[in-house]
């Protein structure tokens, strides 16, 4: 059995675990054993209940990395996180207690890549495909980012007033990369995340899909935090 942590990675809204498959490949390749599973997007708790379900599968502590509302499954795991390690957020959404996505956001304007989400009338959400291309993954080759926007996994509308209890990073040590360009969460939202939970904290000149269009610098950030995890 290797000695390296496991690399558990959880894709945010809109996206699927295919989103990081140039990280996959690099942490492939240096030898960690990585699972990234598809997240059924219906609710918070069925979320972290399919994270559960993967972090029992693993044989040894593991490092955990969330995109976009990644990180909201990620922080609420809350205190029993088991075999958890390590977090890392990539562009994310790092809540603290009481807190939710959908009031976070409506302190400002909406942001471009959210600014004209379709609610379908099973009450989820989807982004049309000129936000998706032009805004969601604006730094994504547009081919790309357009075969993104047509395996889009939507998100359960509710999931935005879901309040966030106790956060896992309270006790976890953590890492989080700020997409400096990213237009669905504003980078000093990004910022102030990292802050508050005493995050190492790089700053890529990224939009939102980080992990799509810089993965050496989101392999480098997963790495370092295996690395101290080691220590």
């Amino acid at each position: 059995m290797s000695d390296l942590p496991n690399i558990v990675l959880v894709h945010g809204a809109w996206a699927d675990g295919s989103s990081w498959s140039a990280v996959i490949e690099r942490l492939q390749d240096s030898g960690y054993h990585v699972t990234a599973p598809q997240f059924p997007m219906t609710s918070l708790a069925a979320d972290v209940a399919r994270l559960r379900q993967v972090l029992a599968r693993q044989d040894g502590p593991a490092i955990v990395a969330g995109h976009s509302y990644g990180g909201q499954i990620i922080t609420a795991l809350g205190a029993d996180a088991p075999n958890v390690a390590g977090m890392v957020y990539i562009a994310a959404f790092g809540l603290d207690e009481g807190e939710s996505i959908g009031a976070l956001l409506s302190q400002g304007p909406p942001s471009p890549a959210l600014a004209h989400l379709i609610i379908d009338e099973q009450g989820f959400a989807w982004l049309p495909e000129e936000d998706f291309v032009g805004h969601f993954a604006a730094d994504v080759d547009p081919v790309r980012a357009r075969v993104m926007w047509a395996v889009q996994q939507p998100l359960s509308a509710s999931a935005l007033q879901e309040v966030m209890g106790v956060p896992a990073w309270k006790s976890r040590p953590s890492w989080f990369l700020v997409a400096a360009g990213d237009q669905a969460i504003p980078p000093e939202a990004e910022r102030q995340f990292a802050a508050r939970m005493g995050a190492t904290t790089v700053e890529v000149p990224s939009n939102h899909v980080a992990m799509v269009s810089h993965p050496q610098d989101v392999l480098a950030l997963i790495q370092a935090a295996a690395q101290a995890v080691q220590a």
